[in-house]
């Protein structure tokens, strides 16, 4: 469906692969965060840890954003085309 312009149904697929990126990310982040804990590196553990931390606020901001553009496109007004 498109209103005003932008696609919904695409533009929230396009969401959806920023969240499966930033998902791989994170797993990596918390692979590393042990990795690095194990191997006696508290500080690089701790960082990376709180990144990690950092990438569940994004995801969680992603998943608002999807509610929100729901939200929006149901509210918006019909944009008019006029030939001139």
């Amino acid at each position: 469906m498109c209103t005003n312009g932008i696609n919904t149904g695409q533009f929230e697929t396009m969401i959806e692969q920023i969240d499966d990126h930033v998902k791989l990310e994170r797993r990596w982040t918390h692979t590393l965060g042990h990795q690095a804990g194990d191997a006696g590196f508290p500080t690089v553990c701790e960082k990376l840890h709180a990144a990690q931390a950092l990438l569940d606020d994004v995801r969680a901001l992603l998943d608002e954003a999807k509610d929100a553009l729901e939200d929006d496109a149901r509210d918006a007004s019909a944009v008019t085309v006029s030939l001139v």
